[in-house]
């Protein structure tokens, strides 16, 4: 099954490293957010969901640019429309947050990437038996992450390529085991918050970047093992400009926190 989203025309995502941490460090942090940040956050009525995935130190055999390498952890949040004034009161909660003196500027904390994406299409697999709009809710077990560039995002080799992965790469990876569903999402604008450093200065042109999440049933690592392989085995569909045209920043297989157990 395969449907645009319709209810939640934004999402946010956040690439954050704890640079020299240690177990005392990652602890302080997880609860920070999974009893503090997150619960407040999903109070909020312009928030439709909002999860966030580890990505330990065996989880780290994909591409990854220099940049992006050492991220530890990433967190996303899907907006409700009126999405202007969703991320109005989203933006105080932060601001409150930092007053309040809980956060979000932690000690240690680096933040990649800051940005907002547009969800362009979701695929739900039919072994999940649930709609796409159904995925971010759905309990999972992980996720397999790729955060893409395109140089020239409107270029006839860009667009080969999104129609390789709608038509062929996807429709291959719902078939796999433990593959429960996907969505796309394609890049709106870095986030500048009053309370935060900008992650980034790069001057990332609208529709340049590209996620894709595989939601993940199984254990992650061999699933993403099947997701990598299937990927590479399709890409001879592509033409060597399609190829070229993307520039893949972070491939991972990411896991489920689950509060305590993990921390």
């Amino acid at each position: 099954m395969t449907s645009p989203l319709d209810d939640s025309p934004l999402a946010f995502f956040s690439f954050v490293t704890l640079e020299g941490a240690g177990p005392e460090e990652h602890r302080a942090y997880n609860e920070w957010h999974q009893l503090d940040h997150r619960p407040e956050n999903l109070a909020l009525p312009g928030v439709a969901w909002g999860d966030r995935w580890a990505r330990p130190a065996d989880y780290r055999g994909g591409i990854a640019v220099p940049e992006h390498e050492a991220t530890d952890y990433v967190a996303m949040y899907w907006f409700n429309d009126p999405v202007d004034r969703a991320l109005q009161e989203w933006s105080d909660l932060g601001s409150d947050s930092f007053q309040w003196g809980r956060g979000p500027l932690i000690p240690g904390v680096r933040r990649r990437l800051l940005s907002f994406f547009r969800p362009m299409k979701g695929y739900a697999a039919a072994s999940a038996l649930v709609s796409p709009e159904v995925l971010p809710y759905r309990p999972n077990r992980g996720l397999h992450l790729t955060l893409s560039r395109h140089a020239e995002p409107h270029s006839g080799a860009t667009h080969e390529h999104y129609a390789w992965q709608d038509r062929s790469l996807i429709p291959a990876l719902l078939d796999l085991d433990g593959v429960a569903g996907a969505w796309t999402f394609s890049f709106v604008r870095h986030q500048a918050h009053p309370s935060l450093p900008l992650a980034t200065d790069a001057p990332d042109a609208p529709e340049s970047l590209r996620i894709r999440l595989v939601y993940l049933d199984r254990d992650p690592l061999p699933t993403a093992a099947a997701i990598d392989e299937t990927t590479a085995s399709l890409g001879g569909r592509l033409s060597e400009e399609a190829a070229a045209s993307e520039e893949v920043l972070l491939r991972t297989p990411l896991r489920t926190i689950i509060p305590w157990q993990d921390w």
